[in-house]
């Protein structure tokens, strides 16, 4: 059809839209704009006309960015502003509610230019509440859970609709931020997502009453591992603070950070014996606080990790029912003589003396300082005093803070002591002294000292620090710091790390960074570099509590002194750690490197980010290509220096999101240990610790873990890789280097399964059906038996497509 059709008044919608569709379907979009502009001007009812049009308009097509009735509705815009004299007040009342309810139909779409332009043009908000209302509803009957979210977003809608059955879909989705913009501004609603959450971190919660609700939402294990107690404590006390919400209206979530934070200090003290009974006992109350049930628990943990005795004092010191007791703590109570019945801990603060014992001088960092040379800084007064020694022109301030930890019961928490160090001399802005932290002259003191350019601040991994520094201050959120002159000394870390690993060509890939040190983060650097660690016995101290112990004081001035010490000997000798002589052009490297990484994100390109280490101090993996697994199963040998491992040497605990990687990697022979779905992430450490196994993890564990291992323990992986490339990713790490006699070496119900289906086939068959399985994604269950694997619904589902394709010559070459 012709331009030329186009010009009898009162033109046909239907006709104007199949010539709309052919251009569209030549892709000649350069004459649907021509088309567009002359035929909605011969159109008699534009408005009517246009949903007519985008009614008979074709859904997404597949491989083009945006629809044809997208490019009709801009269109249509444009040429709506040249005319303003069409417009939906100029048609009669009924008229344009029909046309309304026409419009509001339409609005299916979550592309959001489309749904904002259909919305403006038809003047959707001023329409009955009501009718847009049924839109939701419908949207919802059809499962479409985000789009009814997105347009009742739009429509200001929120508290029109009834909220758990908005939310609940998203949130089984793992679509928490949608629903989260939801509730935005609306306090009630905001309440009730919090509260819906925290329901649901319950012991007695079950997803399976949740899903009846729910019996069209299709969720795979991804989704189901989202609301699991762990994670949705996590986002419950995220919400909490983003929102200002009462802890009281969180009362599971908190019960279930606070019972987490109790094991854990547990283990810290009586397991790993690395925390004090001072510090022990300041945040077992704490944490325990007047909760019945966690004081219960506490008793139980005590008798089975400590003693009666223990156990028995801090039931009498909880007054805990006799009936809630554990077996022999009540008797233990009874025999105890009255001095043994409380607990009672040796005041050290005037004890102690300023130099530690010889043992700890020779085994630990030691800032080279007198008591004197320590000034607290607690009024404004000695704030005037030593401000110009800080601010000194030229100066070099290493730069540390302290605060309370709070075991996750708060998302952030707020400074108690900083610690600035120059040259002989240590100042500690006690920031819990009365009304000092509040004083504009100490935020003023802050801002001129981070905003000096002359001045070079050494710090270690400053981001928590700034973000506790944030939370202290919130006018440091509505106007941030201006940083100058800063100097990251994790980066010149990370970049030893990557040097000392390639002047280290042959050592075992165990010991990447240090080999035999337990050291991690700072005092690893300080280990490196002066000789001694760092003595982080007083890192997780209480430092809210006034005053501070000797120990406190002494790990305080040591953890900002050492940045000078570090600083001075990387300077004087930088070639020698593999550094430039500039080293703050490793920061400003880093800069640039993130910069990068942001733009990669934001175009969502699929390259590796360069910094991205898998490893701490470990080589950069190369992408996997497709023949690669292939060449491992071949037996070609991997392009690494280090000697080659066999699969059986190899033996790794996969973390809970890594399952996948896990059944790849058992079914090449590695000794592969998978934590569940319910297991917290700190059992991966333990297997570590008790086996000699290596951590393979993604995300945000991955820091958590490598803190419990030693270094070169724990194996970092990109989430969003298929399971096969991160297998790849694995065996170019440790050089392993699998041969057909490894398969199905320890994958036995597997092995059986193709031994049954095909007796008399040799290895190399077998192999081949392996990597068919693998193929398809459909590798059984390699921790039952062949009894309990052939029992299984799901492994009936997997067999019989891979028995048939098997069967067949012709599949199989294939």
């Amino acid at each position: 059809m012709s331009l030329t059709s186009l010009e009898e008044k009162g033109l046909d919608p239907l006709v104007l839209c199949d010539q709309f569709f052919e251009l569209w379907n030549q892709n000649n979009l350069q004459m649907l704009h021509l088309a567009a502009i002359q035929g909605f001007s011969k159109l008699s009812e534009p408005l009517e006309a246009l949903l007519t049009i985008l009614e008979s308009c074709p859904g997404k097509q597949k491989g083009r960015s945006h629809t044809l009735g997208y490019h009709i509705l801009m269109e249509f815009q444009t040429w709506m502003k040249e005319r303003p004299q069409v417009s939906l007040s100029s048609l009669a009342e009924d008229k344009a509610v029909e046309l309304q309810r026409r419009a509001l139909g339409l609005l299916t779409d979550t592309q959001p230019n489309f749904v904002d332009t259909l919305i403006n043009i038809y003047q959707l908000k001023t329409l009955d509440p009501s009718i847009q209302c049924m839109q939701i509803y419908k949207l919802q009957a059809l499962n479409c859970y985000k789009e009814a979210v997105t347009l009742s977003i739009k429509l200001g809608l929120q508290t029109e609709l009834n909220t758990e059955e908005m939310l609940i879909p998203l949130i089984l989705q793992d679509k928490l931020p949608l629903a989260e913009s939801f509730v935005k501004g609306h306090r009630q609603l905001e309440n009730q997502l919090v509260m819906l959450l925290d329901s649901w971190c319950h012991p007695d919660f079950n997803v399976e009453d949740i899903r009846k609700k729910f019996p069209c939402l299709s969720l795979s294990k991804h989704y189901m591992a989202q609301i699991q107690p762990k994670m949705l404590t996590r986002h419950v006390v995220r919400l909490m603070e983003k929102f200002k919400i009462d802890q009281s209206l969180c009362p599971n979530a908190l019960h279930k950070r606070r019972l987490d934070s109790l094991r854990y200090l547990v283990y810290k003290t009586f397991g790993d014996k690395t925390m004090t009974e001072e510090n022990w006992t300041d945040h077992m109350q704490y944490v325990v606080a007047d909760d019945l049930e966690l004081q219960v628990h506490l008793v139980e943990l005590l008798v089975k990790h400590s003693s009666l005795q223990k156990a028995s004092q801090w039931s009498l010191r909880y007054n805990i029912p006799k009936n809630r007791l554990s077996q022999g703590v009540w008797e233990m109570q009874q025999s105890l003589p009255p001095d043994l019945q409380q607990i009672c801990l040796n005041d050290l603060t005037q004890e102690e003396e300023w130099i530690p014992p010889q043992s700890h001088c020779q085994k630990f960092y030691q800032a080279p300082l007198t008591k004197n040379k320590v000034h607290f800084v607690d009024t404004l007064e000695t704030l005037q005093r030593y401000q110009s020694i800080v601010l000194k022109e030229s100066g070099v301030v290493g730069v540390d803070m302290e605060w309370q930890p709070t075991f996750g019961c708060v998302a952030t928490q707020k400074v108690a002591l900083i610690q600035l160090a120059v040259l002989d001399q240590v100042f500690l802005l006690d920031l819990c002294a009365k009304g000092f932290c509040h004083q504009p002259d100490l935020v003023g003191f802050i801002r001129a000292l981070f905003s000096e350019q002359n001045i070079l601040k050494l710090g270690y991994g400053m981001t928590g620090d700034l973000k506790c520094l944030s939370a202290t201050w919130p006018e440091l959120l509505e106007e941030p710091l201006k940083m100058e002159g800063m100097l990251d000394l994790l980066r010149v870390h990370q970049e030893i790390q990557r040097g000392k690993v390639n002047r280290v060509q042959n050592a075992p890939r165990e010991v990447l960074v240090c080999e035999d040190s337990s050291e991690k983060g700072l005092s690893l650097l300080v280990q490196q570099v002066l000789g001694k660690p760092l003595d982080k016995t007083e890192q997780m101290s209480n430092w809210e509590k006034r005053p501070l112990r000797i120990s406190q004081i002494r790990y305080a001035v040591a953890d900002a002194y050492c940045l000078l010490d570090v600083y001075s000997a990387l300077s004087s000798n930088p070639a020698s750690f593999g550094l430039p002589a500039d080293l703050r052009s490793i920061t400003s490297g880093q800069s640039e490197m993130s910069k990068d990484k942001q733009k990669e994100k934001r175009g969502k390109k699929a390259a590796q980010d360069p910094r991205k280490e898998e490893c701490q101090g470990a080589q950069r993996v190369s992408p996997p290509h497709s023949d690669t697994l292939k060449g491992l199963l071949c037996g070609e040998q991997p392009s690494e220096d280090t000697p080659p491992l066999t699969p059986q040497q190899l033996r790794v605990v996969c973390d809970n999101m890594l399952q996948g990687l896990g059944r790849y990697l058992r079914c090449l022979g590695v000794d592969v240990v998978m934590l569940e779905n319910t297991d917290d992430h700190r059992v991966a450490a333990k297997l570590a610790q008790d086996e000699g196994r290596v951590i393979l993890t993604c995300g945000q564990p991955f820091q958590t873990l490598r803190s419990q291992v030693g270094e070169g323990r724990c194996l970092s992986l990109d989430c969003s890789e298929k399971a096969r490339d991160q297998a790849i990713r694995v065996l170019r790490h440790f050089n392993v280097q699998p041969t057909p006699s490894d398969i199905f070496s320890r994958c036995q119900s597997l092995r059986l399964f193709l031994v049954t289906c095909f007796p008399g086939r040799s290895r190399k068959e077998m192999t081949a059906s392996y990597r068919l399985v693998t193929a398809m994604n459909m590798c059984p269950f390699p921790e039952l038996t062949w009894e309990q694997c052939s029992k299984r619904k799901d492994f009936c589902r997997i067999t019989t497509p891979l028995t048939t394709c098997l069967r067949n010559p012709v599949n199989r070459k294939s």
